[in-house]
Order: C-alpha cells, then sequence, then structure tokens
C-alpha cells in the first residue's frame, strides 16, 4: 500500500483494518513477550539460534507454497515431498547409484547428490502443476493423491527402513552432506543462512519480476489474467513446481542435520507451512500476501512450538493449540477481506 493509500485509512479510521495487517507482528511481539517471561533464558542467542533453526524447516515449505496459496492453490504433498528427497539423498549417499548389468556402484559426491534432489523436488511439483492444470483437477485433490504416491514411494524405497549413518565415506568421496544441517558459516547456521537467501529470491521474484505480478493477477482473477495475456497454465506449472524445490531443499536439510533419513520424515509438516502462510497474511482466496508476511507467519508457528515445549506442556495440548491458531488466523483471514471490501466501496462512494 502506498503513502496515499494510508492517508486514506486514516482519514476514514479505519484502525481496524490497520490491526489486522499488522497481526503476524503483533502476534510475534506478544508471543516472545510472554515466553521471555514464563521461561528462563528464552531469549538467549544460543536459544535464538537453535529456534530460528528449527524455524527454517517450515520457513522452506511455507515460502514455497506461498506463490500456490497466492494463486488460490494449494499443496498436500509438500511434505511427503520432503521425506521422499531426503529418502533419494540418503539412498545415493548409503547406496550409491547402482548399475546392475555393470555390477558396479557409483556414490556421488554431495555437490551431485543435492541438486539431483533439487531438481526431483522439481520435478514432483511441476507434475502436481501439469495434472491441475491440463486435467482440471482440484488442486487439493490433485495433491492429496500425490502425497500418498510419493509417501509410498518413500517407503518402497527402503522397504520402510531408515538410511542411517548419512556423514559419507571419504574413501568414496562423498562426504560433506552432514555439513548443511550442522555447518555454521559467520556465526550462524547454513540452514538459518539458506532461508533468508530463499526468502530473498522468492521476494525478489515476486517484486520486481513479471512472474510474481502474474502470480498477483491469477489469483485476483484468473480468468481476467487469461484474457490479459497472461500464460496461466505455464505460471501454475512454475508455481508448483517452486513449491517442490523448497520441499526438497527443506528433505535435504532434515537429512542433514539427523545424519538419517526416514520415510515418514515431514509428515504433517504441509499443515505448519500452510498455518505459517495463513497466519502471515496470504489468503486462501488468493491474490494477496507476503513473502515477509510468511516468514513472520513461520517464526510465529516455531516460536509457539519451541516455547510450548519449554515450559513442558504436553504434546496434546500443542495439537489442541496449534489448531486453535489455525482457526483463529483463518477467521481473521476472512474479517480483512470484508473490511478490505467494504473500505473499497467507501472509497468509490467518496470519489463518486
Amino acid at each position: 500500500m502506498n503513502l496515499k493509500n494510508n492517508n486514506n485509512v486514516f482519514r476514514s479510521g479505519n484502525l481496524g483494518l490497520i490491526l489486522l495487517k499488522m497481526r503476524t507482528f503483533i502476534a510475534l511481539f506478544i508471543i516472545l513477550g510472554f515466553f521471555s517471561l514464563t521461561v528462563d533464558g528464552f531469549l538467549a542467542p544460543t536459544s535464538l539460534i537453535i529456534m530460528i533453526k528449527h524455524i527454517s524447516i517450515n520457513a522452506f515449505l511455507a515460502l514455497g507454497i506461498t506463490f500456490v496459496i497466492i494463486t488460490a492453490g494449494i499443496d498436500l504433498s509438500i511434505g511427503a515431498t520432503l521425506g521422499f528427497c531426503g529418502m533419494v539423498a540418503g539412498y545415493l549417499i548409503s547406496h550409491g547409484l547402482v548399475i546392475e548389468p555393470l555390477g558396479i556402484a557409483i556414490f556421488p559426491s554431495v555437490w551431485v547428490v543435492v541438486p539431483v534432489v533439487v531438481i526431483i523436488g522439481g520435478i514432483i511439483g511441476a507434475i502436481n502443476g501439469f495434472i491441475i492444470t491440463r486435467y482440471k483437477v482440484a488442486p487439493f485433490i490433485c495433491t492429496l493423491g500425490t502425497m500418498y504416491i510419493i509417501r509410498g514411494a518413500a517407503m518402497l524405497l527402503s522397504g520402510g527402513e531408515t538410511f542411517p549413518g548419512l556423514q559419507g565415506n571419504p574413501e568414496l568421496g562423498n562426504t560433506g552432506f552432514d555439513a548443511i544441517g550442522s555447518g555454521y558459516l559467520f556465526g550462524l547456521p547454513i540452514a538459518i543462512w539458506l532461508m533468508f537467501i530463499m526468502a530473498g529470491v522468492i521476494a525478489y521474484i515476486a517484486k520486481k519480476l513479471p512472474f510474481g505480478r502474474h502470480v498477483y493477477a491469477i489469483g485476483d482473477n484468473e480468468k481476467a489474467a487469461e484474457l490479459s495475456g497472461i500464460k496461466v497454465n505455464h505460471v501454475k506449472v512454475w508455481v508448483y513446481t517452486i513449491a517442490g524445490i523448497c520441499a526438497a531443499i527443506a528433505g535435504i536439510v532434515v537429512t542433514s542435520q539427523l545424519v538419517a533419513s526416514h520415510p515418514a520424515t515431514g509428515t504433517a509438516f504441509e499443515m505448519n507451512a500452510i498455518a505459517a502462510v495463513v497466519l502471515g497474511g496470504t489468503s486462501l482466496a488468493g491474490g494477496r500476501g507476503t513473502v515477509t508476511g510468511t516468514l513472520i507467519g513461520a517464526f510465529v508457528i516455531g516460536i509457539l512450538a519451541d516455547g510450548l515445549v519449554m515450559m513442558g506442556v504436553s504434546e496434546f495440548w500443542q495439537m489442541v493449540i496449534k489448531g486453535v491458531v489455525i482457526i483463529i488466523a483463518v477467521i481473521i483471514d476472512q474479517m480483512q477481506n470484508k473490511m478490505q471490501y467494504k473500505a473499497a466501496i467507501g472509497s468509490q462512494k467518496a470519489v463518486c
């Protein structure tokens, strides 16, 4: 919103709309204040770094599906994609690429494993986008189906077993994978740097590139966007591809942190990601949302979860609280939509 619009809002006295738009920041400050008073050492630098490191996983997924939700879509398969991509990384490091006719196994370096896994994540996302656009399948149904397929594929890859000890073998030249999740750069975990880099890249795409403007246009009015010359299906396929790439990166980081991969990793992670996006102000109806809001939403969800753990709150109550937060976020989103609609109608009447 530009300065002129801000002045109009203030002149109309619509303080409620301003507070709704700032809800994520307000919630973050309230949560930080509450836990800093109730949990000893909550704001200590070490504790904050650990929390942000935890938050980064959800942030990867949330940033990836921000574009999806802005187009009024949804992707329930990102948690399964995270787990599957982690399994692929674990398989390549522990078993290598087996060429049975030659009776040999090639163990690729980490510099090969990571791009391969990211590409696989992108392909999964592209398949989602293709099915949704080509066959007009509802995103909820399509990604629900692919979620089961991908989770099953992860199980088949290892027979339901874990790939442990992914530090690699110096003799095979595939060491260094664990550094992605546990390594530090300039005093901060590499995972945190990756989170901020990804946020910067996606924010740049959203604000500076035509693709970003097309995403918002599709979410606001898909038919109008198509009539204006935007290749709607092309943009949608790329939107889901980005979600798959981000899920793959999250899978790499999680697997690296655990130094092991399990096919059930990432179960229900998509719920946390969707909660972060909606809490951050992205409308489920499409057309509205920001990368900054999503990032702050991920911080709210992550800090709330870690704070409850540090307070010793039961995991069952944590689930209840998280569900309440999601419902409240959706209700507030609907309230904001109604207030913005009324404000727009009021502005039109004032002009007339």
